[in-house]
């Protein structure tokens, strides 16, 4: 198992699949599983009873999970791979850019 690079809130761009060049932000990311939630990405259909919320039931539309290797961080309208390094001055790992070599948010 490697590191998940990837995290909530990242705009991020799907590079293989049925949702190839599709683009959104991380709702959220499952460790175990090694798949995120995008946003408007991989959209299932679901059908649900009639509940209290919802008194007709029916068909609805969410997000499904993908792999987080199907998933490219974008970084300034480009996709970037992700390193990792030990900044100098706080001793923290942050995230980098593998080809700029420029820290990541």
């Amino acid at each position: 198992m490697f590191k998940i690079k990837l995290k909530k809130n990242d705009s991020v761009r799907v590079v293989s699949g049925e949702s190839k060049g599709q683009e959104g932000n991380i709702l959220s990311i499952d460790k175990k599983k090694m798949r995120a939630i995008v946003e408007g990405v991989n959209m299932i259909s679901k059908h649900a009873k009639p509940n209290s919320k919802n008194p007709n039931g029916g068909i609805e539309k969410k997000e499904g999970s993908i792999h987080v290797s199907n998933l490219m961080l974008i970084e300034g309208g480009k996709t970037v791979r992700i390193g990792r390094m030990i900044e100098e001055k706080t001793g923290k790992i942050v995230r980098i850019s593998r080809k700029t070599k420029e820290v990541i948010k």
